[in-house]
């Protein structure tokens, strides 16, 4: 008997420096054993992702990556487990696409904890959306600093650990990420990994406090946004509404649903997945939805989108065609609202809806694009476990020269802190509110005929100061005014327009290109040749700027 106690003891005693390593030594480097380890499974990391990926480098070029794997390789025995473990994620955040990631939200092998807080990245800024019961004074808080830098700052360092397609990618994850204190530690936003300083602000009166620790990160789900849930022990801003909970936030567990707004004539439809859930395929759903939709008085329909992260694409054939076949499917009846969450298989939705439908998009852009790698596959890190995901495919739902980076919004809706603190969802209200305006297109289309480039710059200015065009497409307007002045031989106005063009869409190789053919047919080849370069580093497979520069060299 005593020789079990001794054992007991010995075992305790063993594993008591194993359960201190997640705590406050967790911010020394790693033994040389360890470090070895980590070694090993950076290097098969590297190995593997260049051979599963549909096209690894179409962001970085091949040096690049092996630099950056190099650096880190190097770096190793100076850095702690957490802090290996978010350089890797830089790593292959710079891949440059959403489904190639490192994940901490959704990898338990990670192991980071959480701090007592859920942060937002509301319209109006970064804010404290739910705490612990303990910390429930700051819920609400604007958050002004993490760790002595400024809020901005704090998301633009998180952004560059975070695998995304757009910048949507990033309001989406960041927070999620800044209340992660290894993730704090690791980006100098905290003194250790054993919790952070944040300065926040309510009603005007600032305060600094130090957060710690208060358990394991929540997994989250990989095809529906949960992270809205109430949570047990916890306070949320909302939690003093007096409104009932919006309708967006209403049945967030669930995969599917409608509910008839009989005063508006209005049927509201969540999709928070493609996918089938139990006892009801999303196919059979869709019979059930426009069967209701055909019996009954419905003059909008409105699908929400904001909490899907996608699904089995193959599964929107049917509600595709049964929209497309409906009474809804006219101007000004048929709304998509989409967010930064709205992500994978819903982008498909939404690629499907734009190119075929009449469908008013609202809300926020969306977290992909038309255009991107998508469908990821697990590499397993030989000795820590760590999932390390990899897009296997491309997806071309776009023309193959589409440089948007999401699917815009054409009204522009998004949720601030009083409007979440209140139950008020403005992408609902800004459906119910709706009433079809002029696009961009033809705004310019009539200035120029009224004034030309001058007059039209005026209106694309005016355009763009209205809320609701925050973030609507400008590019292929600008082109269309633009390439009609040099069609009528003016390619100073012309240029006006493309420069306006490229300044609003600097990613875009079109608007480049643009720029350069307006210089060209003013004679100015030295500023032609500049404009064709920068179309050719954005995109060096584009041919016609090739070629125009073949031109001016030979000349």
């Amino acid at each position: 008997m005593k020789s079990a106690k001794i054992f007991f003891l010995l075992v305790l005693f063993a594993a008591c420096p194993r359960a201190q390593e997640t705590g406050a030594r967790a911010t020394g480097p790693v033994s040389a054993a360890e470090a070895a380890r980590w070694r090993e499974d950076i290097r098969y990391m590297a190995e593997e992702m260049p051979r599963y990926h549909a096209n690894l480098f179409h962001t970085l070029s091949r040096e690049q990556f092996e630099a950056a794997v190099r650096g880190l390789h190097e770096r190793v025995p100076q850095l702690a487990r957490h802090q290996i473990i978010v350089e890797m994620m830089r790593v292959v955040a710079s891949v440059g696409d959403g489904h190639t990631n490192i994940a901490p939200t959704r990898d338990p092998k990670v192991g980071f904890r959480a701090l007592p807080v859920k942060l937002y990245l509301f319209k109006d800024g970064l804010f404290v959306r739910a705490a612990t019961h303990e910390h429930a004074g700051l819920v609400g808080a604007r958050v002004l600093k993490i760790g002595g830098v400024s809020a901005d700052e704090a998301i633009a360092r998180a952004r560059e650990i975070i695998g995304r397609d757009n910048e949507m990618g990033v309001r989406f994850f960041a927070p999620f990420l800044l209340a992660m204190p290894e993730v704090l530690h690791a980006l100098g936003l905290a003194d250790d990994a054993e919790g952070a300083r944040f300065v926040v602000e309510a009603e005007l009166r600032q305060q600094s406090v130090t957060l710690r620790p208060a358990g394991p990160v929540e997994m989250l789900p990989a095809d529906t946004d949960t992270s809205w849930l109430p949570k047990d022990g916890w306070v949320d801003m909302r939690d003093g509404a007096k409104a009932a909970p919006p309708l967006w936030l209403k049945e967030a567990r669930e995969e599917f649903w409608f509910e008839h707004l009989k005063e508006t004539r209005t049927l509201y439809v969540q999709l928070n997945k493609v996918g089938d859930k139990k006892g009801e395929s999303l196919a059979d759903f869709t019979k059930r939805l426009f069967a209701f939709v055909e019996a009954n008085e419905v003059e909008r329909f409105v699908l929400d989108l904001r909490l899907n992260r996608g699904g089995n694409g193959e599964l929107l054939t049917p509600l595709v065609r049964s929209i497309i076949k409906s009474k809804i499917d006219r101007p000004g009846k048929f709304f998509v609202i989409t967010g930064r969450g709205t992500w994978s298989a819903s982008q498909f939705l939404i690629d499907h809806l734009e190119k075929y439908t009449d469908a008013v998009f609202v809300g926020e852009p969306s977290g992909s694009k038309g255009n991107h790698y998508g469908d990821s596959r697990r590499i397993t890190l030989p000795n820590s476990g760590l999932t390390v995901r990899v897009s296997i495919y491309y997806w071309q739902h776009w023309h193959p020269i589409d440089t948007r980076p999401w699917s815009a919004p054409e009204v522009t809706a998004e949720l601030s802190s009083e409007d979440y603190r209140a139950g008020v969802d403005p992408a609902l209200r800004a459906v119910l509110g709706y009433v079809p305006r002029r696009n961009l297109t033809e705004i310019l289309d009539e200035a120029l005929t009224a004034g030309g480039a001058e007059l039209a710059v005026k209106r694309f200015r005016e355009f763009k100061a209205e809320p609701a065009n925050k973030y609507a497409d400008t590019e292929e307007s600008l082109l269309i005014a633009g390439f009609r002045l040099l069609q009528e031989n003016k390619p100073e106005q012309a240029l006006a327009l493309f420069k306006l063009c490229a300044e609003e869409n600097p990613h875009s190789f079109r608007a480049h290109f643009a720029v350069g053919e307006a210089h060209l047919r003013g004679a100015n080849k030295a500023l032609a040749a500049e404009s064709f370069e920068k179309a050719l580093r954005i995109n060096p497979k584009y041919y016609e700027a090739a070629e125009r520069l073949k031109q001016l060299r030979r000349k």
